[in-house]
């Protein structure tokens, strides 16, 4: 059911890929809800991915670019007020990439030229696009800028590697925007830490199976999927959060609240039993 939450407004969603990318469903999402964006991503990614199939399927035009270049965001967000005819409402951050985890680094023996590539891609990024957004003036007042984080930002898992730093870095980077945004044009800025979830990034981590199937375990209401995902995201794009901004929100079923749950020490039980 759709609530025309998003009627009236514009944005820009950074990182589809294919129907698996959380920001392929906050698309269509947005779109049920009303919105109008304009979809972007490298043109590497482009030709290998689907985003032709979302971009007809939304009514939205593709502008390719990659977030690491400030004049390539630039053009995307020119680009978008042209489209518009005006500026937009909200932003979607959906980019990670770590070429250390992709080549099996571990964290003590990462390659630093590619750790300063996935701070770049993962995190930096997130900053550039607030930083041409703040100087072209390109996001009206009680805008609303997303990013979608993890709970390695706070918490050590193993295998994530220097994706964790990059997370910490992306959400440490949405409070000090979300100071300097919410004071002066009253737009908010928020993380999203999301349960594990098998998007095309998500499934190069190792161990992503069983860490899916631990989360699931330990969460009360189970693991949020890529659409539970999307319709947070909407809400926080509406005008029903106005007041929520510089907050890391955990979007993970009450994993990130739990210590130890029953269907955790149940299985973990019979891991003994299996020894015996």
């Amino acid at each position: 059911m759709a609530y025309n939450l998003l009627k009236g407004k514009k944005g820009i969603i950074f990182g589809a890929l294919n129907e698996m990318s959380i920001a392929w469903q906050v698309a269509e999402k947005a779109h049920e809800e009303g919105g109008v964006f304009t979809l972007s991503n490298t043109p590497v990614a482009l030709r290998l991915g689907t985003l032709e199939e979302l971009a007809a399927k939304t009514n939205s035009t593709i502008i390719p670019a990659d977030a690491t270049s400030v004049e390539d965001i630039e053009k995307v967000f020119k680009e978008s007020m042209e489209i518009f005819g005006g500026k937009i409402d909200f932003i979607l951050h959906s980019i990670g990439m770590s070429p250390n985890v992709r080549k099996g680094k571990t964290y003590d023996d990462l390659d630093y030229n590619n750790f300063h590539k996935t701070l770049d891609i993962s995190a930096l990024s997130f900053h550039k696009i607030m930083q041409v957004a703040r100087k072209l003036d390109a996001i009206n007042d009680w805008g609303s800028v997303v990013a979608l984080s993890y709970v390695a930002a706070q918490r050590t898992l193993y295998g994530y590697n220097d994706m964790a730093d990059a997370k910490s870095l992306l959400e440490s980077i949405a409070r000090s925007f979300g100071y300097i945004y919410g004071r002066d044009k009253k737009i908010r800025v928020n993380t999203i830490s999301q349960s594990p979830t098998r998007t095309t990034a998500g499934s190069g981590v190792k161990g992503i199976d069983t860490l899916i199937d631990f989360t699931e375990r330990m969460s009360p209401l189970g693991n949020a999927d890529a659409e539970d995902c999307a319709n947070y995201c909407i809400t926080l794009f509406s005008d029903l959060t106005k007041k929520v901004t510089m907050q890391n929100l955990f979007h993970d079923g009450g994993f990130s609240s739990m210590g130890m749950s029953m269907r955790a020490i149940n299985q973990y039980n019979k891991s003994f039993e299996d020894c015996k």
